[in-house]
Order: C-alpha cells, then sequence, then structure tokens
C-alpha cells in the first residue's frame, strides 16, 4: 500500500513539475523589426508634375514620362549598373508615379545608394524641349520623403519640371 501512494505521490510531483515547467517557458515571439528595416522592406514611389511653358502660359502636361535613375552597389560593395525605371505617363493634371518595388532590387542583389529624377518625354512636339527648372535635366535628388503606412511606401517628391516651346540659343562667348 506505501508503495502505491509513493508512485502516485511521484507521478502527481512529476506533473505538476511538467505543468510549472510549461507555465514558466516563454513562448518565442518573433521581434519586433526595427524603424530601419522596415523602411528597407517597403516600395519607393516617386511623384511628381509636369507643365509645358510656352510664352507667359504653363498648363499641365499630360502624356509626359520621367526617369528615376539610381546608382547602386553590388552585394560586395562595388559598384553596379546603375537601375531606371520610367514613369507611368502623366494625367491630365501633369502627375506621374513611379515605383520601384524593394523585391526589383533584391532579385539583382544590389543596393542603392543614390536616386535621381529626370524630364525624359514630351507627348507634343510644339512643347518638347527639356528645361532645367527644379533640376529636370540635371537630376532632382531624392532626399526626403514621407511615409505611407497603410500602402507601406516610402514617397518622394519632385519637381514640378517643365518642357517649354522654346530654344535657347547656346552661348558660344561670341
Amino acid at each position: 500500500m506505501a508503495l502505491n501512494h509513493f508512485i502516485s505521490y511521484a507521478s502527481s510531483l512529476l506533473i505538476l513539475a511538467a505543468m510549472v515547467a510549461a507555465a514558466s517557458a516563454k513562448p518565442e515571439y518573433e521581434k519586433p523589426k526595427l524603424e530601419k528595416e522596415n523602411l528597407l522592406s517597403t516600395i519607393m514611389g516617386i511623384q511628381g508634375l509636369v507643365y509645358c511653358k510656352s510664352g507667359p502660359k504653363v498648363t499641365p502636361l499630360e502624356g509626359s514620362v520621367a526617369r528615376i535613375t539610381c546608382e547602386a552597389v553590388d552585394e560586395y560593395g562595388f559598384q553596379a549598373a546603375p537601375i531606371t525605371i520610367l514613369s507611368d505617363a502623366t494625367d491630365e493634371r501633369g502627375y506621374f508615379l513611379a515605383t520601384l518595388s524593394p523585391f526589383e532590387i533584391q532579385n539583382k542583389k544590389k543596393k542603392l545608394t543614390q536616386c535621381k529624377a529626370f524630364l525624359e518625354l514630351s507627348p507634343l512636339d510644339s512643347c518638347n524641349v527639356l528645361t532645367d527648372a527644379n533640376n529636370g535635366i540635371s537630376g532632382a535628388l531624392l532626399t526626403a520623403y514621407q511615409l505611407l503606412h497603410e500602402k507601406n511606401m516610402k514617397l518622394f517628391t519632385v519637381g514640378p519640371f517643365v518642357f517649354t516651346s522654346e530654344s535657347k540659343p547656346v552661348d558660344n562667348g561670341y
């Protein structure tokens, strides 16, 4: 009889020890990503406006395209071929949006170092001369951005860029 009490007591202790161990074991949760890590996983969006300036009149230019070019380094830190994307054609208000997914860059095993936006194309023969207004020719550097948490996007704004109908004469110093 004493042996039965001992076995019952020992098995109760084992069950109790297992319960205490299970209760004290901390469940493993995924650590929250740091803000910097979250930024690296977001889509990069570039928005802007394009206008046509003909004399004193400035109007939105529908159908124009901007180009975004980003310098890059490879997985070993060496300079790699740049990544270039074109925006969708501007709407009737002259608005464009170009997006670049981090997966597009990761698949190429590259890291972006510096990005610029440029004027690329005008649909009008009567207004197709590039200007450097807001660095449309030399390239508007993408620096400050707005975080759109609901769209998981870093949104950069450039411009407005301007095409003109007038070409300026080149000064050769004469």
